[in-house]
């Protein structure tokens, strides 16, 4: 487990860079998630789609299919491939949860889907 601050508060993530309390996210937050992932600043595209995806998460519980996901926020089909590479850091800088039993592959570098896993 690993800890950082932000904006006076104490953040704690686990050893895989998932945030531990849903509730310790802000934007400020996602910043500083954003930067451990390798993402030096979020553009209002990227911020739209963590935001779609937390305002999901929140409400159904699971991960949103992403090509929906471009729809809905206003963006080309595959926005959060060309925004993130990898939809689980996308995830992770929304501060959402770990999927259990699930993780994100890819073949080919660009085109990520879930799969099950351990």
């Amino acid at each position: 487990m690993s800890v950082i601050e932000c904006g006076g508060k104490t953040i704690e993530f686990d050893d895989d860079g998932f945030l531990s309390k849903l509730e310790d996210w802000n934007e400020d937050v996602a910043q500083v998630l954003a930067s451990r992932e390798g993402v030096d600043t979020l553009s209002k595209e990227q911020m739209e789609i963590i935001s779609f995806m937390r305002e999901y998460y929140l409400k159904f519980n699971v991960f949103p299919i992403l090509n929906q996901l471009c729809k809905i926020v206003h963006q080309p089909r595959g926005c959060v491939n060309e925004q993130f590479i990898n939809p689980e850091k996308a995830w992770k800088i929304a501060g959402l949860p770990k999927l259990s039993g699930i993780h994100f592959i890819s073949m080919d570098g660009i085109n990520y889907k879930m799969e099950e896993c351990c």
